[in-house]
């Protein structure tokens, strides 16, 4: 398929102009809000076509339905997940694991890679996230009553567990940050940079990790073993890559978005930090609200879905910021309800792909928002400064300042 050509199949009345890179509100605006602008495809029809809704330009049809994507997400013989996506970027064809992997392989990686985030042990690890937090925090408490969060918190944080995650130290923390920011948000010689500064960061971790095995999560996977083989060289840093690139960004991306919504909202702001055991709850509903991935997935055959004719290599997006503002799905989908109940929503997707580091995530944002509400007094941004909000595959805040005093 030609960047921005529209598919002789696709009937011209289901084209409409939109896209997460380009429709009005996508771009990096101050003070944006590119989850409400969502809103608009729910006006229209439950399957639709965009000439251009990916990195690249591509066109993809948009499911807009929260239950029509969970249809496509867990039909994995029909809408296949393997797309080599950050392989490209280097003109190669292999696949980050498991996210990139149909069953039956993909059961086989899970089954291997489930037990490292387990509940168990991601509660386990609480306590260097709380840690890790914490020093955070006193470091910004020590200088004057304001920061720049994503740059002062929410990365350098999310990198410092990621690190502690595979045993490596801190000094790297900058560069790993540098690197996943150019690869998501940079112009295509920048992704292409930061592409083969990450292979080569896994690929030189892994040999050294034969050669001199320690406890942490790289040994485990240049050691371990499926269906009695060793894993191949690729496989190794499919895995690597995979939760470098997915580890860091979003998460931050997610604690950003909910520190700024707490920043613009001091009555929930007081009272999550008056209740603490209310920021789990409220977690899911900012998880809800500003979803951050669109999931895409390609049509391995010819089928009829919804009534809409999709063909064989066609690209189909399950945006979770559309599905979790679904009006047919949840009630007041615009409306932030921090108490809300049965919050079935899609931030960490669905199906055999649901996000293996779910559990991990939503830990560490539970705990940085705890230890920041219990550490930083009431903060709000700071005047004359606004937050820079994007959309794109991966949404984003950057330039949130706030104070304090």
């Amino acid at each position: 398929m030609k960047t921005n050509t529209i598919p002789d199949h696709v009937p011209p009345g289901l084209v409409r102009d939109f896209s997460l890179f380009t429709s009005p509100g996508m771009a990096p605006t101050p003070n944006g809000d590119p989850n409400a602008a969502v809103a608009c495809v729910h006006d229209g029809p439950p399957i639709f076509f965009s000439p251009s809704n990916t990195r690249d330009g591509r066109g993809t049809w948009v499911i807009t339905r929260a239950r029509d994507q969970r249809r496509v997400l867990r039909d994995t013989k029909t809408f296949s997940s393997h797309r080599s996506i950050f392989a490209s970027a280097l003109g190669e064809h292999w696949p980050v694991i498991p996210l990139e992997l149909d069953p039956p392989a993909h059961r086989v990686f899970r089954a291997l890679l489930d037990p490292l985030f387990s509940s168990e042990r991601v509660i386990a690890l609480e306590p260097t996230i709380r840690q890790r937090a914490s020093a955070l925090i006193d470091r910004i408490t020590r200088k004057t009553p304001s920061c720049d969060v994503m740059r002062d918190f929410a990365l350098p944080f999310t990198v410092s567990v990621f690190l502690s995650f595979l045993g490596l130290s801190q000094r790297r923390s900058e560069v790993l940050v540098g690197w996943v920011s150019d690869l998501l948000h940079g112009n295509p010689d920048k992704r292409t940079a930061a592409a083969r500064s990450i292979v080569a960061f896994i690929d030189e971790l892994a040999a050294r990790r034969r050669k001199a095995p320690a406890f942490d999560f790289m040994t485990f996977v240049v050691e371990a073993k499926i269906e009695g083989r060793s894993l191949t060289e690729k496989e190794v840093r499919g895995i690597g890559v995979l939760f470098l690139v997915a580890g860091l960004d979003t998460v931050a991306a997610a604690i950003g978005f909910d520190i700024a919504y707490l920043a613009r909202n001091p009555k929930d702001q007081e009272l999550l930090r008056n209740e603490p055991d209310r920021v789990a709850l409220a977690v899911e509903e900012l998880l809800r609200v500003y979803s951050t991935v669109q999931i895409i997935r390609v049509a391995t055959k010819d089928i009829v879905f919804g009534g809409v004719p999709i063909r064989k290599g066609d690209y189909v997006s399950c945006a979770t910021m559309i599905a979790n503002r679904d009006p047919s799905e949840f009630e007041c989908p615009e409306t932030v309800d921090l108490a809300r109940q049965g919050n079935h929503h899609t931030a960490f997707g669905y199906g055999p792909h649901l996000c293996l580091g779910a559990h991990l995530a939503r830990r560490e944002i539970v705990v940085g928002l705890r230890e920041w509400l219990a550490r930083i007094p009431a903060f709000r941004i700071k005047e004359g400064t606004a937050p820079i909000i994007h959309g794109g595959h991966v949404f984003g805040i950057k330039d949130l300042i706030l104070t304090w005093a």
